[in-house]
C-alpha cells in the first residue's frame, strides 16, 4: 500500500513538473523576424546612424545658438543635458531575445540580471560616437532606463566597456521603488529631476515613454492621436530608435492585459489592417 502511494505521488510530482515546464514555455517565434532585422538588416543600422546624425546636427545648431534664440534668457545660460534611455537606444540586447526565442521561453528577470551581469551589449551603431562628442562638448549626458536598481554596477560597466564615456553613478539613473515597494516604471521623475538643473536639449529613445508621460497605457488609437500632436518634435528635440522586438507598442495591442501566448495570437491577428 504505502509502495503504491508513493508511486502515485511521484507520479504526480512528474506530471506538476512537466506541467510547470510547459507554462514557463512560450510562443515567441513571431518575434524571430524583428530580432533578425535589428542583428542582419543593414537597413537597422542605416536607421540608427540615421538618428544619431540628425542629434548631431540638431546639438550643433544649440551649440551655434541657432535654437537659442527663441528660449527665454534664463534658460539660454543654463548648462545642456542630454536624456537617453539604455536598452535598444544605445545597448543592443538583441542577443538575450533571441536566446529567449530559441529556447522557447518568456521574458523573465532571471534571464535578464544574468544577460545584464555578462556586460556583453554591445552599442547601437552612431550612439558612442554622438554621445561621447557632446560630452566633449560640455553636455551632460543623463542614462535614463527601467533597469532595476541592482543592476546598476552592471550598467555601468556595460556602457563603459561598450565605449561611452563619463559614465558614473549620479548620471545612470535606473528605476527606483515607492515607500510600498513597487517599482517606478514612469520616467517623470527621473526627467523632472534632470531638468531642475539643465536645460534638456534632447529625448533620445526607443519607446514613446522615453518622452512624454502623455503616452503612457494608452490605447494603439490614443497613441496615434499623441504622436501626431507632437510631431513637430519628433527630429528635433525627441529622437527615436527603431525597436521591433518589444516595448509599449506590443502592450497597447494587448491593452495592457495579463494575457496566454493564444490569446495574445489573437490579439496580434485582429490588429493586422487588411485589404
Amino acid at each position: 500500500m504505502r509502495s503504491r502511494v508513493l508511486s502515485i505521488v511521484i507520479a504526480f510530482l512528474f506530471a506538476a513538473n512537466i506541467n510547470a515546464q510547459q507554462a514557463a514555455k512560450a510562443d515567441s517565434e513571431y518575434q524571430i523576424g524583428a530580432t533578425l532585422y535589428m542583428q542582419k538588416a543593414a537597413e537597422y543600422r542605416a536607421l540608427a546612424y540615421q538618428a544619431f546624425n540628425l542629434a548631431r546636427w540638431q546639438l550643433d545648431a544649440d551649440l551655434d545658438k541657432k535654437n537659442v534664440k527663441k528660449l527665454p534668457k534664463a534658460e539660454r545660460s543654463r548648462p545642456r543635458a542630454i536624456v537617453v534611455d539604455i536598452d535598444e537606444t544605445v545597448l543592443d540586447n538583441s542577443p538575450a531575445q533571441a536566446e529567449q526565442i530559441t529556447k522557447n521561453i518568456p521574458f523573465n528577470l532571471n534571464d535578464w540580471y544574468r544577460w545584464g551581469e555578462m556586460r556583453k551589449a554591445k552599442a547601437i551603431p552612431g550612439s558612442v560616437e554622438f554621445l561621447n562628442y557632446a560630452v566633449s562638448k560640455g553636455i551632460k549626458v543623463f542614462y535614463v532606463s527601467n533597469r532595476d536598481e541592482v543592476q546598476k554596477q552592471a550598467t555601468m560597466d556595460n556602457l563603459k566597456r561598450a565605449g561611452f564615456t563619463d559614465i558614473g553613478t549620479e548620471n545612470v539613473l535606473l528605476r527606483q521603488k515607492d515607500d510600498k515597494g513597487n517599482s517606478i516604471s514612469t520616467k517623470t521623475p527621473r526627467r523632472d529631476f534632470v531638468g531642475e538643473k539643465y536645460r534638456i536639449v534632447f529625448l533620445i529613445g526607443d519607446n514613446l515613454d522615453d518622452f512624454s508621460d502623455v503616452f503612457e497605457r494608452k490605447s494603439v488609437a490614443d497613441r496615434f492621436a499623441e504622436t501626431d500632436k507632437t510631431k513637430a518634435d519628433w527630429g528635433k528635440r525627441w529622437l527615436v530608435l527603431p525597436n521591433a522586438m518589444y516595448g509599449t507598442w506590443e502592450n497597447a495591442i494587448y491593452e495592457y492585459g495579463r494575457l496566454t501566448d493564444e490569446q495574445k495570437e489573437v490579439m496580434r491577428a485582429k490588429a493586422l489592417e487588411l485589404p
